[in-house]
């Protein structure tokens, strides 16, 4: 049961994530078409204009700091941050007020090299403005929105945009710092065909793979793998389970090992879809969790037999890699819900109950493990008392 709660609030979150609310209509003008974008619950909202390609919009965004910024742009030739040319919000170091500024994003802003410096952009920005929702009355603080307008000319027949946007937490001088290294922050680009309005399908697919890869990985290292564990610790010693205890743990651990294979497969494969992206510890961790699993598998084919001087040597290190495999895999799920901006959601929150539940079963198990363990051995000191006691009799009366 909660592991199906911890299901239900993973999807509802992510379905929350993707349908931030958008709106056509703002203080200046009021637009034709809008469209809410994936991350930061930002939005667009524009008017093309199909007989000279002119492109009237609007990007919403919000502030994550009163002395931070807010930034959108359009890449022209491909989805991503390097190339991009911005408009950048945030307010001015000298009086306070909300400015905006035209910055071009190259390879030297990515790498942290130089800061960015603003300078004319060469694409045909007709016109641009920014204000604070609120209007004049309106002061910028933490959750502030924003609305950065802009007027462009568009390429005949070239209908498809590259979006990039961000947020920063502060500005040095009137260089925007680096933003958020977050997944979320990571994954603020879209391609949009402004004159039907839809979005290209490949962040949704990755979205989705991300997804996918969350829960199964959750589901397999972060639930089965300790149930597994859990089965092999206190059942093996119900004698009336007999060999059943040790074909449940195997079904289970295997089960999750192939789970997480899958899983494992598919974070590969979102490594692969973003170049650049990297979340170094989530990653090793991932590795070392799945090399301790394959390790298991294979130790599973060596077993030796009860009778074999090698055994306890083999139960030793099997130990070992079990609990070490399942530590790392409870600890990276923890560490996937950071990368995937859910360090406060309802799906973080699932599968803590879920955890609780199974570290509380734990806990009784232990306590009845304990019990049972004293009350055999205070039965054991009685038996052997009342033998020695015996003894003592015959030997008096022979005597």
């Amino acid at each position: 049961m909660s592991l199906l709660l911890a299901l239900i609030f993973l999807s509802s979150s992510v379905r929350t994530a993707l349908s931030a609310h958008c709106s056509t209509t703002t203080p200046a003008k009021t637009f034709e078409k809008c469209i809410a974008l994936p991350t930061q619950q930002a939005s667009m909202a524009w008017t093309f204009h199909a007989h000279n390609a002119t492109l009237d919009l609007v990007f919403f965004g919000t502030f994550i700091s009163p002395s931070g910024w807010v930034g959108w742009g359009i890449n022209p030739s491909s989805a991503e941050m390097t190339g991009t040319r911005a408009l950048i919000a945030f307010p001015d170091p000298n009086s306070g007020l909300l400015v905006i500024l035209p910055f071009i994003l190259d390879p030297t802003v990515k790498l942290q090299k130089t800061p960015p410096l603003s300078r004319p952009l060469d694409i045909h920005l007709l016109s641009s403005s920014a204000t604070l929702y609120g209007g004049k009355m309106a002061t910028l603080h933490n959750g502030a929105a924003v609305q950065i307008y802009a007027t462009l000319k568009l390429e005949r027949n070239k209908t498809k945009i590259h979006l990039v946007w961000n947020r920063g937490l502060y500005v040095q001088g009137y260089s925007p710092a680096i933003h958020p290294t977050t997944s979320i922050d990571l994954s603020s680009i879209a391609t949009i065909d402004v004159l039907s309005g839809f979005s290209a399908s490949h962040k949704d697919d990755a979205r989705t793979l991300k997804i996918a890869h969350g829960i199964l990985n959750a589901v397999s290292w972060g639930v089965l793998l300790p149930i597994g564990a859990v089965t092999a610790r206190y059942l093996r010693h119900v004698q009336a389970l007999g060999p059943a205890w040790f074909y449940a743990h195997a079904g289970i651990q295997l089960s999750a090992l192939f789970i997480g294979a899958v899983g494992f497969s598919i974070g590969i494969r979102l490594g692969e879809l973003s170049p650049g992206v990297v979340y170094g510890l989530h990653r090793k961790l991932g590795f070392a969790a799945f090399s301790f699993g394959a390790l298991q598998t294979l130790a599973l084919l060596f077993r030796p037999k009860t009778t074999n001087k090698f055994r306890k040597y083999w139960k030793s290190y099997h130990h070992f890699v079990g609990y070490a495999c399942v530590v790392l895999g409870v600890v990276n799920v923890f560490q996937g819900f950071e990368v995937m901006g859910e360090s406060r959601s309802y799906a973080k929150l699932g599968y803590c109950l879920c955890l609780s539940t199974l570290i509380g079963a734990c806990i009784a198990l232990e306590v009845n493990s304990w019990v049972v363990f004293c009350r055999k051995s205070k039965e054991e000191k009685l038996r052997r008392e009342r033998l020695i006691g015996g003894s003592d009799k015959e030997s008096g009366s022979h005597g």
